[in-house]
């Protein structure tokens, strides 16, 4: 199956950004589902289905290139340890009820200088409901590789670390119905598991894409690149049911 890359264009995505509900939880329409027809092979990438669910203050869309400025303070974290609640990161989404896909996305985070900044995939359907995987900024000499599973209002975090000096990664999210899988790669060609999970609230539509944010006293450039939608790459495991 071919890949579709996504043609974003500034006007369009800006055009798409007043439809939002104050809680910042996910807006629902009755637009074409998108990421159905391009499994379809017979519809190009809408960008009306293209919304900021919280729009930055700076942002540069050009082509398929994403650039994000991060404002210091901001978030995805909810009550787990930490205690306090943060939602107020900038992330740029789609809609679906496709049950099968996955997403890629290749990110560059060369400004990336202060402990957790951080730019990555999301699946982010409401401020207690979320999923996220990217590398959160540490000190010079590690950095975070890691993903957050948030189900009703409460997030965890899995990581491991790895080299400060690794300043681009690919992301792939894949959805096998309410289940998920985030994968990582320095080519875009060779995949490894980050986290299998859960999302009790993904149970029909579902909004995905890319955040950037900045949680401390901190602002950096995260650029995203090489967007694709494609069939789910995350294959039933033996024994189970093909994909419907």
């Amino acid at each position: 199956m071919k890949r579709i890359i996504f043609a974003v264009l500034a006007a369009s995505v800006m055009a798409c950004t007043s439809n939002k509900t104050e809680n910042n939880d996910m807006v629902v329409d009755d637009s074409i589902d998108v990421v159905a027809n391009v499994l379809k092979d017979d519809a190009k990438f809408n960008l009306a289905d293209l919304k900021w669910t919280r729009e930055p203050e700076s942002f540069v869309i050009k082509g398929d290139t994403i650039e994000i400025v991060t404002k210091p303070k901001t978030d995805l974290w909810q009550r787990t340890y930490y205690h306090f609640r943060n939602d107020n990161a900038p992330v740029l989404q789609v809609s679906t009820r496709e049950k099968f896909f996955s997403f890629v996305v290749k990110t560059n985070f060369e400004e990336s200088h202060h402990r957790f900044d951080q730019c990555g995939v999301v699946m982010y359907l409401d401020s207690e409901n979320w999923l996220k995987g990217s590398i959160e900024y540490e000190n010079e000499e590690f950095q975070h590789l890691g993903s957050v599973a948030t189900n009703h209002g409460y997030s965890d975090w899995a990581t491991t670390a790895i080299p400060a000096d690794v300043k681009s990664m690919w992301y792939r999210l894949s959805r096998r119905d309410d289940d998920f899988c985030i994968e990582c790669s320095t080519d875009g060609k060779e995949w490894s598991q980050m986290r299998v999970c859960h999302m009790y609230e993904a149970k029909d539509e579902i909004s995905f894409g890319i955040y950037a944010c900045s949680p401390e006293e901190s602002s950096f450039k995260a650029v995203f690149t090489d967007m694709q939608i494609t069939e789910c790459m995350w294959k039933a495991h033996d024994g189970q049911q093909p994909d419907e």
